[in-house]
């Protein structure tokens, strides 16, 4: 296609820098996909947005060998967990929730379910991370850049920006363009991607100070510090809160306003009495970084993706920070987006292979905003055990946060319920099942007849790790030449895999046989005694859910494409199974 322009050419085109954009470049380029990403800012974030690192999203950047990276630059798991309750940091406390795993009595369920840590990562340690990566693999980024318009055909997308430096508008031509673009997306508006929910439900300031604040926090060590105060659950997100950015000296004020008054005027001196009213304390000395209003919002794409245009993050799941799922969605988002763009653009799958986007993760854009948006409903449930309409009422508020000290039944019965409704809030900072238990159902995942398991436990509190078809591949700890290693090591790169144990012969030699006739990488990973992965724990065999002799099928984004429980009949019977189950996958059947 011609243009009147210049055109700069590219096989994916990624308009948007944030998690979202910066993970999309990073899986493209590991791959060895040309990948270009253009943002309209001159530098990535400048102010520590998302911070919630959770351990799924750790496992995709293992996967990209980035873990260790994040690591030592990201605040560590054991400074995380005593989120706070209290009339100020100062001032009264009134609970507190171990959180993200810290818990003893969780600790184990999340050591047992992936060999990653959660870390507090913020924006501006996790994007130059993910996109200094991408650079060294081959992406290519240009900044000031501003996305104006794209035109789809048959054979790709043009798509037309302009430098804002110089005014010059050129255009770029690829294959596929992926919209990383923000809550304020035009590429989702640009192909009328359809939203559910209310929108903006609600306004909140986010103000960065440094500050020591070392006295009132490091005996209780959290990233989250939430003030019962008055008026504190008007908007915003449920209270006021602190959040740690560095301990203990780097902080972000988030404090409600009503979004049809607007946000109020930012001055030097509103935010200095905002910290001293959350602090509690005028005993402390301050520098403003930043400040900036923003709208909570509750809206969701039940589509994401026109042609070949795909919209991935905030451009299609929009909520506020509640249980940590921005960025983390974000990431997966584009994790399972780009092995498939992958694939397609090496001609190793058909493009109907990109419609499994939609099909999986559009369920689960929905699922993290109802679930966000949950989290600030629950908040209002602190307020209610204080038996007060609202925070306004100075007098009431109180007279009953008084009460919580006083001997007698109606005392009691205020400490009962406050200590129940924070516990409550283990639903916001321990949902890992919300993490670790999305399920998906597309072309690109193969139904084996069984029906799904049910759960044991508590689904949004608890990850169960199972092998149904559509489910992440389990971590546990395995063996090769003697040393522990992950299953998740074994698996990714870009790569299917292909899971079997004594007696499954058979299915390696098929898929080396479809590797060779299909060009598609297929590892092969055999557990067992005297083999190259041998399970001494045995806690391979109790996860499996397979016969030594059966199989998985394992997608580059450590998601199980097929199973099959039993050793085949034969080999004829194995290369059957698997080269329809890989052919349904990639769409070439």
């Amino acid at each position: 296609m011609t243009t009147d322009i210049p055109t700069v050419e590219t096989e994916v085109l990624v308009i948007g820098s944030g998690p979202a954009g910066a993970a999309a470049a990073l899986f493209l380029a590991t791959y060895g996909t040309r990948v270009l990403v253009l943002t309209k800012y001159g530098r990535l974030s400048e102010t520590p947005r998302a911070h919630i690192t959770n351990q799924r999203t750790m496992e995709a950047l293992r996967d990209m060998g980035l873990e260790e990276r994040l690591m030592r630059e990201a605040t560590p798991w054991e400074f995380m967990g005593n989120t706070t309750f209290c009339t100020s940091l100062a001032g009264a406390e009134l609970g507190r929730v171990a959180s993200w795993g810290t818990d003893i009595r969780r600790n184990a369920d999340y050591r047992l379910a992936s060999p990653c840590t959660m870390l507090d990562a913020p924006q501006t340690i996790t994007e130059p991370v993910l996109m200094q990566a991408a650079q060294d693999r081959g992406a290519r980024v240009r900044f000031d850049t501003e996305y104006l318009s794209h035109v789809q055909d048959a054979d790709g997308v043009t798509t037309r920006v302009r430098d804002r430096l110089t005014g010059a508008e050129y255009a770029v031509r690829s294959l596929y363009l992926v919209g990383a673009d923000g809550a304020r997306s035009k590429v989702a508006a640009d192909v009328d991607l359809p939203f559910e929910g209310p929108g903006a439900v609600a306004g909140a300031l986010n103000i960065i100070i440094e500050a020591d604040l070392t006295r009132f926090v490091a005996h209780r060590p959290s990233v989250l510090y939430w003030m019962l105060q008055p008026g504190a659950d008007k908007e915003g997100v449920g209270l006021g809160v602190l959040r740690m950015i560095k301990p203990w000296t780097e902080w972000m004020l988030m404090w409600g306003y009503e979004v049809a008054a607007g946000p109020p005027d930012l001055t030097d001196d509103f935010i200095r009495r905002l910290a001293v009213q959350l602090v509690g304390t005028d005993d402390f000395e301050m520098r403003i970084k930043s400040s900036s209003p923003w709208t909570v919002n509750h809206q969701f794409a039940t589509r994401l993706a026109d042609g070949r245009v795909f919209c991935v993050g905030d451009a299609v799941h929009r909520h506020p920070p509640t249980n940590g799922l921005g960025s983390n969605t974000s990431i997966q988002d584009s994790y399972n987006l780009a092995w498939k763009l992958h694939h397609v653009v090496r001609g190793l799958a058909r493009p109907s292979l990109l419609e499994s986007y939609d099909a999986e993760r559009a369920p689960i854009a929905r699922q993290v905003v109802e679930r966000a948006n949950q989290s600030i409903a629950d908040t209002g449930r602190i307020i209610a055990a204080l038996d007060v309409d609202d925070t306004s009422n100075v007098e009431r508020l109180e007279q009953q946060l008084a009460l919580r000290e006083a001997p007698g039944p109606e005392g009691e019965k205020i400490r009962t319920a406050l200590r129940e409704a924070i516990a409550y809030k283990s639903f916001e900072f321990n949902a890992h099942g919300v993490e670790h238990n999305q399920r998906y159902a597309s072309a690109a995942v193969v139904p084996d007849g069984t029906p799904m398991p049910d759960y044991a436990r508590d689904p949004e509190l608890y990850a169960h790790p199972t092998t149904y078809p559509g489910a992440k591949l389990p971590h546990t700890w395995v063996t090769r030449a003697g040393h522990r290693i992950s299953t998740l090591d074994l698996a990714g790169g870009g790569e299917f895999s292909l899971w079997t144990g004594i007696g499954g012969q058979a299915w390696v030699d098929a898929a080396a046989a479809l590797s060779a006739s299909l060009g598609v990488a297929i590892r092969p990973v055999v557990v067992g005694p005297g083999q190259a992965i041998e399970d001494p724990y045995g806690t391979w065999a109790d996860l499996r859910e397979i016969n030594d002799g059966g199989v998985l099928l394992v997608r580059p984004d450590l998601y199980i494409a097929a199973r099959h429980v039993h050793a085949p009949e034969d080999a004829r019977a194995a290369a059957t199974f698997l080269t329809d189950a890989l052919e349904r996958v990639l769409g070439t059947r």
